[in-house]
C-alpha cells in the first residue's frame, strides 16, 4: 500500500485523472437516480379479495375466512394471515417473512385456496395478488356546477390523458360510486303478469346479448350467423318483451317495470371546499420518477384548465412539494456547512488544505452515486438522510490525515514525504475507524420490518460514502496536498492565522496541560467523575427530564378528521354532520387569518371532504399552508380549536383526528380470543383504564356495534307448504337486495342490471311483511304468514389475527410532548395484567408502532451482539491489544452524556433519529480514539516513557480532535437552528452528533490518557503476580519494542469483557424505554 501512495503522491497527475473520472461516473450516476419520497421496498404483501352478495360479516367469516384460513396453515414463508369479514365482503392479508420470494407464496396461496371445494355458490370469483408498493406523487379534484355524471366523464378523459403521458401509468379516480341499471318492479304488478324476480332476471338475460350461431360455408364464401340484441341503457332495455301471453300478446319491459341508469347504493361522494368532486389520484412505480412524474401532470392541468372551462381542477396534495423542500433544505445546510467548514479549517490550518479536505465530501458522495445507482437507489427523503450523518465522518477522516501531514511537514520532513509518511502513520487507524462504521451501519441490513426496509438505503448511501473517502483520503489528498502551497517553506502565515495559532498553544498548554496532567496523575477520579456525568443524565432520563419515544413526532402539513355515526345512519345524516365539522374549520381558519396574517393568508389551504365507504363513515383531510409561512400556528393548535369550536356532536359514535402515520397511531393494541361476549367486555376494560390517563385522547376501537338486522323465523305454515328458509330468504333477496340479471361493458365501467322491488316497496318493515312469496304452484302468500320477524343488532366487521376474532383499540397522545413510550409501559405492566386475569380466553398483542418497534428491537438484540464483537475485533487487529480496543469500547457509553443534555436542553425526546445520530457519532469517537492511541503507540515504539507518551499525545493530538469536533460541530449548527418543518426530522439527529462532540471532545482527551494509564497499572500488577518481578511501564504496552506478545491472554480476558459488555447492552435494550 506504500508504494501505491507513493506512486500516488509523486504523480499528482494520476490523482487528478482518479477524481475527475470519480467525478464523471458520479454525475452519470446521479443523472440516473430516480427520485422517490421513500426508498423503494419490494412488496411482502398478498391480498385476497371476496365479493359475496348480500352476505352479513358472519357469513362471510364462515363461509369463505375461516375456510381459506384453514388451507394457509402451515404455509412455508407466511408471517401471520389476517383478515377483516365486512358485509358483502372479505380481504385476508398474508404477509410474507423476510427472505422469502413472494411470487413463490403467491402461488402457494393460490393452489391452498383452489383446494377449498365448498365455498358459497353465489360468491364471486376471488382476487388473488400480490400488492404493488406505489408511491404516492400527486392528487387533485375536479370540481364545479355540473352534474356529478359530467365530472365523472371528464375525469376519465384527464385518467386517459394523464396515462398517455411517458412514464406516468398509475392513475385511480374517487369520488362516485359504480353506475348500474335497476329495474324496478311493484308487486301489483308481479302478481297481475304472473312473474317472478328470478324469471325477469332470467328473461333479460337471456334477450339482452350478442351470440354467434356458427358458419354457413358456401361454395364462395363463408357466413356468419349471429344474434346482435345487446344494449347499453335504460332507455334501450325498456322495450325487452319480458313476457309472453298464452294469446300471442307480449309484455314489454316498460310496461310492468321502471328502468333507469343510476348511480349504485354506495355513499361514495367526494367534496372539495364545499363542492361535488371527483379525486384523480396519481401514483408512481418503482421504475416511475416520482418528481418527473408530478412535474407532467402539473403541465398537463394547465392544459386541463384551458380544455374544460367549466370545471376546476385543484391540487390536493403535492408530493413532490416536500421532496423539494427537503433537497433544498439538505442543499442549503450542507452547502452552509461546507463553507463554515471550509473557512474554520482555513483559519486553523491553510486555506489550500481546508480546500482539498473538504473537496472529499463532493468526490465521496460521487463515487457514491455511481454505486447507488447501479443497485436501484433513489433520491429520497431516507437517502438524503443518510448523506447528512455521513457528512461529520468524512470531514473527519480528512482532517485526521491532513493535520496529521502537516504535522510532519512543520517537524521538518520535505513535502512529499511528510504526505507519505504522515499519510501511513494514521490510515490503519483512519481503515479501521472507517472499516467499524461500515460494520455498525450493516446492522440495518439485519433488522427486520418496515424500518428496515426503508433505512437500508440509508446504510448503503454511508457505506458507499466512506469507502470512497477512505480511496480519497489515501489516494487524492495526499497527492493534493504534497503539491500544494501549503507545505511551503516560504509561506508566511497572516495575523489572522498567528493569533489562531497563539490561542490554540494557549489552549493546549495553559488549559488543556494542567488538566492532561491532573488526569494522568489522578486517573481513577478521572474515570470516576465521567461516570458520575453519565450516572447523572442516565438518572435524568430514567426520571423522565430527558423524554424519549421510538417516532418521533414529525410536524405535518395536513391531518385528517375521522367521523362514524352509528351503523345504519342514512348518507344525509351524516354528510349533515360533516357540514357542520367543516363550517367550524372555516370559522377557525377565518379567526385564525385574521389574528395571525392580517387577514391576507389562509391557514387553511383547502378541505377534502368524502362520504363512504359506508353512508354512516366519513373523513375529512384538511391541507394546511406550508409550515415556513404558516409559523406558529401549528397543527396542533388549529386541531385544538376545531374540538372547541365543533363541541359535542350528536349521534356520533367516533370523531377523531389523526395525521396518518406510515406506522398507525402511537398506541394501538389487540384484544384477541375466541368468545365474542368476554371479548367485548374485556373490551370496555381496557378502554375504561385508558380514558383515565390525561396524555392519551381519541381512544376508540373497531367493535363497532352493526346494523339492525331483521331475523326470520318460519312459521309451522311455511313448513306444511314445503319451503325451507333458504326458499324464503332467495326470494326476499331478489326483492331487496336485487336479482343480478347481467353484466355489461360500457366504456370503462363495468354495468350491472339489478331486478328488485323500487326503493318506495323497500323503505319500511310493513313492505317486507307485505311481500309475497311464491310457492312451486304459482300461489303467492304474504310474508307475515309465512315467518315471524326479530329484530337485533349484528356487527359491521368482523376482524381476525392469525384465526382468532381480534377487536383493535387504539389512541393518540394528547400533545407531541407526551412520551408514549411511558403510556405504553403503563398499559403492559398495569392495564393489561389486570384485564387478562379477569378475562383468561382473551390475549393481548400491540400492532402498529409498537409491533414496528418490537420487530426491530428484536432483530436488533441479536444482530448487535455480532455487529459490536466484529467491531471489536477489527480493533483489536488494529492495536494488536485486547486492552487497547477495550479502551476504545470504554468510551462509548459516555458519549451519551452530551447525547442526553442536548436534547434536554432542546425540550426534544431522544428518538429513533437521535439513535441514527448516535451510530454517526461512534464513527467519529472510534477515529480519534484510534489515532489518539495509534500516535501513543508510536511514542512507545520511539522508546518515550509511558508517562511522557501518554502527556505528549494528548498534546499531540489536541489540536486535530479539536479541529474535527468544531468543524461537525459548525457544520451542523445551520441544521440544528433551522426552524423550518422539513428540517424537524433532521434536527434530533444533528443534536446527538453536535452535542456528543461537544461533550465527548473534553471526554475523550481526558479519558482515554486516564484509561491508558489505568490499564497500564492493572497489567503490571498482572504481570508481576504471575512472573513475580517487577515490570516497568513501557513494556506491557503492546507496542513495545521486542515484546513477547501475550496476544492469546488478552483475546480471552477481551472476550469475557465482551460479553459482560454484551450483557449490559442487552439489559438496556430490554429495559431502557428508548429502547424497549
Amino acid at each position: 500500500m506504500r508504494s501505491v501512495i507513493d506512486y500516488f503522491i509523486k504523480n499528482e497527475i494520476a490523482g487528478n485523472i482518479l477524481m475527475i473520472l470519480i467525478f464523471i461516473v458520479g454525475l452519470f450516476g446521479l443523472n440516473q437516480m430516480k427520485t422517490t419520497f421513500f426508498p423503494e421496498v419490494a412488496s411482502r404483501i398478498i391480498s385476497i379479495q371476496a365479493i359475496y352478495p348480500g352476505s352479513s360479516p358472519d357469513e362471510v367469516e364462515e363461509g369463505i375466512v375461516s375456510k381459506i384460513e384453514e388451507n394457509l396453515k402451515g404455509l412455508t414463508g407466511i408471517e401471520r394471515v389476517t383478515s377483516v369479514s365486512s358485509e358483502n365482503s372479505a380481504n385476508i392479508t398474508v404477509e410474507v417473512l423476510k427472505g422469502f420470494d413472494t411470487e413463490t407464496i403467491l402461488q402457494d396461496v393460490k393452489n391452498a385456496i383452489d383446494r377449498v371445494s365448498s365455498f358459497p355458490v353465489d360468491m364471486e370469483p376471488l382476487i388473488v395478488y400480490k400488492q404493488e408498493n406505489l408511491g404516492f406523487a400527486i392528487n387533485f379534484a375536479i370540481s364545479g356546477d355540473v352534474p356529478l355524471k359530467t365530472l365523472k366523464q371528464i375525469a376519465r378523459q384527464a385518467e386517459d390523458d394523464i396515462r398517455a403521458l411517458d412514464d406516468v401509468s398509475k392513475v385511480t379516480l374517487a369520488g362516485f360510486p359504480d353506475e348500474e341499471i335497476e329495474i324496478t318492479f311493484r308487486e301489483e304488478d308481479l302478481r297481475a303478469n304472473n312473474i317472478t324476480f328470478a324469471e325477469a332476471a332470467t328473461r333479460i338475460r337471456q334477450t339482452n346479448l350478442e351470440i354467434t350461431g356458427g358458419t354457413i360455408k358456401t361454395n364462395t364464401e363463408e357466413l356468419l350467423i349471429r344474434a346482435n340484441n345487446k344494449e347499453y341503457t335504460a332507455s334501450a332495455l325498456q322495450d325487452i318483451v319480458i313476457k309472453t301471453n298464452q294469446d300471442g300478446g307480449v309484455i314489454r319491459l316498460y310496461q310492468i317495470a321502471d328502468v333507469q341508469d343510476r348511480w349504485a347504493d354506495s355513499p361514495q361522494r367526494t367534496y372539495v371546499d364545499g363542492n361535488p368532486a371527483v379525486v384523480v389520484n396519481v401514483q408512481n412505480t418503482l421504475e416511475e420518477d416520482m418528481l418527473d412524474v408530478t412535474d407532467k401532470v402539473k403541465v398537463y392541468l394547465e392544459e386541463f384548465a384551458i380544455k374544460f372551462p367549466e370545471v376546476k381542477a385543484t391540487v390536493l396534495r403535492d408530493g413532490s412539494v416536500t421532496l423539494r423542500q427537503r433537497i433544498d433544505l439538505l442543499t442549503t445546510n450542507g452547502v452552509t456547512g461546507f463553507i463554515i467548514v471550509l473557512l474554520l479549517l482555513a483559519m486553523f490550518l491553510h486555506y489550500r488544505l481546508a480546500f482539498w479536505v473538504a473537496l472529499a465530501i463532493p468526490i465521496s458522495f460521487a463515487g457514491m452515486f455511481l454505486f447507488a445507482s447501479m443497485i436501484g437507489i433513489t433520491i429520497n427523503v431516507i437517502s438524503l438522510f443518510g448523506m447528512i450523518i455521513v457528512i461529520g465522518i468524512l470531514v473527519d477522516d480528512g482532517i485526521v490525515i491532513a493535520e496529521n501531514i502537516y504535522q510532519h511537514y512543520e517537524d521538518g520532513e520535505p513535502a512529499f514525504k511528510a504526505a507519505l509518511n504522515g499519510t501511513m502513520e494514521v490510515l490503519p487507524a483512519v481503515f479501521s475507524a472507517i472499516l467499524t462504521t461500515v460494520i455498525a451501519f450493516s446492522a440495518f441490513f439485519f433488522i427486520d420490518g418496515r424500518l428496515g426496509d426503508i433505512f437500508r438505503e440509508m446504510a448503503i448511501v454511508v457505506i458507499f460514502s466512506l469507502v470512497f473517502s477512505l480511496i480519497e483520503g489515501a489516494l487524492i489528498l495526499p497527492a493534493h496536498i504534497a503539491h500544494s502551497k501549503a507545505l511551503s517553506k516560504d509561506r508566511k502565515p497572516n495575523l489572522v492565522m498567528r493569533s489562531l495559532d497563539k490561542m490554540m498553544v494557549f489552549l493546549k498548554d495553559n488549559l488543556y496541560g494542567p488538566v492532561l496532567n491532573w488526569a494522568v496523575k489522578f486517573n481513577w477520579p478521572t474515570l470516576a467523575i465521567c461516570f458520575a456525568g453519565l450516572f447523572i443524565v442516565g438518572g435524568a432520563f430514567m426520571g423522565g427530564m430527558i423524554k424519549s419515544t421510538f417516532f418521533p413526532v414529525i410536524p405535518r402539513e395536513n391531518f385528517q378528521v375521522q367521523l362514524k355515526m352509528a351503523a345504519g345512519t342514512r348518507e344525509d345524516i351524516t354528510l349533515e354532520i360533516m357540514n357542520s365539522i367543516e363550517n367550524a374549520i372555516l370559522e377557525v381558519n377565518q379567526e385564525l387569518k385574521d389574528e395571525y396574517f392580517n387577514g391576507e393568508i389562509n391557514p387553511i389551504e383547502n378541505i377534502q371532504k368524502t362520504i363512504g365507504p359506508t353512508s354512516y363513515q366519513a373523513d375529512l383531510n384538511v391541507s394546511l399552508l406550508e409550515g415556513e409561512t404558516r409559523g406558529d400556528v401549528s397543527a396542533g393548535m388549529i386541531i385544538a380549536k376545531i374540538r372547541e369550536k365543533v363541541g359535542p356532536l350528536p349521534m356520533v359514535e367516533t370523531f377523531t383526528f389523526g395525521s396518518g402515520s406510515p406506522f398507525g397511531k402511537p398506541l394501538s393494541l389487540s384484544l384477541l380470543g375466541d368468545d365474542g361476549d368476554q371479548l367485548t367486555e374485556a373490551v370496555k376494560a381496557v378502554k375504561a383504564s385508558l380514558e383515565k390517563i390525561p396524555d392519551l385522547k381519541d381512544i376508540v376501537d373497531n367493535n363497532q356495534e352493526g346494523l339492525k338486522e331483521i331475523e326470520l323465523e318460519l312459521k309451522p305454515k311455511a313448513y306444511n307448504l314445503g319451503f325451507t328458509l333458504n326458499d324464503i330468504i332467495g326470494q326476499v333477496r331478489q326483492g331487496f337486495f336485487g336479482a343480478e340479471a347481467q353484466r355489461i361493458q360500457r366504456g370503462e365501467d363495468e354495468v350491472r342490471i339489478w331486478v328488485r322491488y323500487g326503493e318506495e316497496d323497500r323503505s319500511d318493515i310493513s313492505d317486507l311483511a307485505d311481500m309475497r312469496i311464491r310457492t312451486s304452484t304459482g300461489q303467492s302468500i304474504p310474508l307475515r304468514d309465512l315467518a315471524d320477524f326479530k329484530t337485533e343488532r349484528g356487527i359491521v366487521n368482523i376482524n381476525r389475527i392469525e384465526g382468532s376474532r381480534e377487536v383493535r383499540i387504539e389512541g393518540d397522545v394528547a400533545n407531541d410532548e407526551v412520551s408514549i413510550s411511558d403510556i405504553t409501559s403503563d398499559v403492559k405492566n398495569v392495564i393489561l395484567p389486570q384485564v387478562l386475569r379477569d378475562f383468561p380466553g382473551v390475549v393481548a398483542s400491540f400492532e402498529g408502532q409498537e409491533r414496528e418497534q418490537a420487530k426491530t428491537m428484536d432483530s436488533m438484540k441479536l444482530v448487535m451482539p455480532i455487529i459490536l464483537l466484529m467491531m471489536f475485533f477489527v480493533i483489536v487487529l488494529t492495536f494488536k491489544s485486547v486492552s487497547q480496543a477495550l479502551i476504545v469500547f470504554s468510551l462509548l457509553p459516555f458519549g451519551f452524556i452530551g447525547v442526553g443534555v442536548g436534547h434536554y436542553i432542546h425540550g426534544l425526546p431522544i428518538s429513533l433519529f437521535s439513535i441514527l445520530g448516535v451510530i454517526a457519532l461512534v464513527g467519529i469517537f472510534v477515529n480519534d480514539a484510534l489515532v489518539f492511541i495509534t500516535a501513543f503507540n508510536e511514542r512507545i515504539k520511539a522508546g518515550v516513557p509511558h508517562v511522557q507518551a501518554v502527556i505528549e499525545t494528548g498534546k499531540s493530538r489536541f489540536r486535530p480532535i479539536l479541529l474535527t469536533s468544531i468543524t461537525t460541530i459548525a457544520g451542523l449548527a445551520p441544521l440544528i437552528l433551522e426552524k423550518s418543518f422539513q428540517a424537524q426530522f433532521l434536527i434530533p439527529m444533528a443534536i446527538s452528533v453536535a452535542y456528543g462532540l461537544l461533550f465527548g471532545t473534553f471526554i475523550l482527551l481526558v479519558l482515554i490518557p486516564a484509561l491508558l494509564m489505568i490499564t497500564n497499572r492493572i497489567k503490571r500488577t498482572a504481570m508481576q503476580a504471575y512472573g513475580g518481578e517487577k515490570v516497568s511501564r513501557e513494556s506491557v504496552e503492546p507496542a513495545y519494542p521486542g515484546k513477547e506478545s501475550n496476544f492469546l491472554v488478552y483475546l480471552i480476558a477481551g472476550l469475557i469483557a465482551i460479553f459482560l459488555f454484551g450483557a449490559l447492552v442487552y439489559g438496556l435494550f430490554q429495559f431502557s424505554s428508548v429502547f424497549a
